[in-house]
């Protein structure tokens, strides 16, 4: 009976993880598509010239000549639109529909299935599962509410004010969540609150504007050129925040920067840094040139990067090398934290397998992965997962001391080698 139980629970954990891999592969696909549709018709609109007079007899109001894939590509964008519609025309809604379709799913799996994991934080909130869950879902909702009420108030015709605005609500909803859920679950947060607002700028303002144009064309009608320009605002709007929504897209391996104290404000940073950067290639499209506007955003990136660095861990090492933390004591904290999921058979029903391969079944491998842990549980703190072990800022400390004894006595070895040789 036991067998069975733990072969049930060992396909449970495989399913789990297949079901990861198959949303999170369809998901990164989906978002290619969406983010290079995207970014080639923010181009292509920005790179219009102005068509010889015999096309803008025709309503033509701008063209655009291109090479690619060994042929010459001649694209035209009308005023109002053809005389007469085409019998095939190519509409882009499901890259952005099958982008947010394929998050949701694997934001639920993760966040929702795995909460005790992903999602709660004892640290901060007594909250249980399906009360962190609806809130999840509230916070997410009523984000998405506000940024179409803003998009329906005058603010949005005063772009750089819109900006701003949007910016400080995006600052109080990541510290808001940071005050609820773990850190990594503060960033996919956000970027679930934007994904939504750029798949509802296409499903609630960009696809109705098109087929109105359509009903119009069709209708021998002239569109009101009013749906076409919100439209186009939202496309904007989409493509200014595609580079902020990659990053938190791949911000779960990079845990210094959710697990930071701070890490809610490095969020908000990196978004601006996004914009900021997006702005200069959106720039540049319009011919206009300013290499001020992308170094300056680079320069912003890594000076970010500099302040968050763990100096804190670099000024205590000299104490704690004065310390001494024996191979059993720091094995017993290892064995308590750390081997519930990196073992070569995990006790946590979370995993059939080492997450990354990482195996610390014994305090020989855990010397060999010292660097790995030095990072994670000290550096980072982002480990164990969720802090679900709860591990103690104690135990961190000693572990610490350990690790930086074993980093002093491969230093020590180190010299004693070249002094010999």
């Amino acid at each position: 009976m036991v067998l069975e139980a733990l072969g049930l629970a060992g396909l449970e954990n495989y399913f789990f993880e297949l079901a990861h891999l198959v949303l999170r592969y369809f998901h990164v696909i989906a978002g290619i598509a969406w983010i290079g549709a995207s970014f080639y018709f923010v181009w292509l609109d920005n790179n219009l010239q102005t068509p010889p007079k015999w096309k803008q007899d025709k309503g033509i109001r701008g063209d655009l000549w291109a090479i690619h894939g060994g042929g010459f590509y001649e694209v035209a964008k009308y005023q109002n639109g053809p005389e007469q519609m085409p019998s095939t025309l190519h509409w882009f809604k499901w890259e952005a529909y099958t982008t947010w379709i394929s998050g949701i799913l694997l934001f639920s799996l993760l966040y929702y299935v795995g909460a005790d994991a992903y999602l709660l934080d004892s640290n901060k909130t007594s909250l249980d599962k399906a009360s962190a869950i609806a809130v999840s879902l509230a916070i997410i909702g009523s984000g998405y509410v506000i940024y179409r009420l803003l998009c329906k108030s005058p603010l949005v015709d005063n772009g750089k004010l819109f900006a701003l605005v949007a910016i400080g609500l995006l600052a109080l909803y990541s510290w808001g969540l940071d005050q609820l859920f773990t850190d990594r679950a503060v960033y996919i947060h956000i970027g679930a609150i934007i994904g939504t607002c750029m798949a509802g700028n296409v499903y609630h303002v960009i696809m109705p504007s098109q087929r109105y144009m359509v009903a119009e064309v069709e209708a021998g009608r002239i569109p009101d050129s009013a749906p076409g320009l919100k439209a186009k605002l939202c496309s904007v709007h989409n493509n200014y925040a595609t580079l902020p929504v990659i990053f938190i897209m791949l911000s779960n391996h990079f845990a210094y920067t959710y697990s930071h104290p701070y890490g809610w404000l490095i969020l908000v940073a990196l978004f601006v840094i996004g914009m900021w950067i997006r702005h200069f290639f959106n720039l540049k499209h319009q011919g206009v040139y300013k290499p001020q506007v992308f170094v300056g955003g680079v320069a912003a990136f890594l000076a970010l990067m500099l302040v968050i660095a763990p100096w804190h861990v670099v000024k205590t090492q000299n104490h704690l090398a004065s310390e001494a933390i024996s191979d059993q004591q720091a094995w017993q904290i290892i064995d308590k934290h750390c081997t519930e999921c990196h073992s070569q058979t995990p006790r946590s029903q979370l995993f059939q397998t080492a997450p990354n391969g990482f195996i610390l079944d014994s305090v020989a491998q855990a010397k060999k992965l010292s660097a790995f842990i030095h990072s994670r549980a000290i550096v980072n703190r982002d480990m164990p997962l969720g802090n679900m072990t709860k591990m103690t800022e104690d135990e961190r400390q000693q572990l610490a001391i350990w690790l930086v004894g074993l980093a002093g006595s491969k230093d020590e070895l180190a010299n004693n080698t070249e002094a010999g040789g």
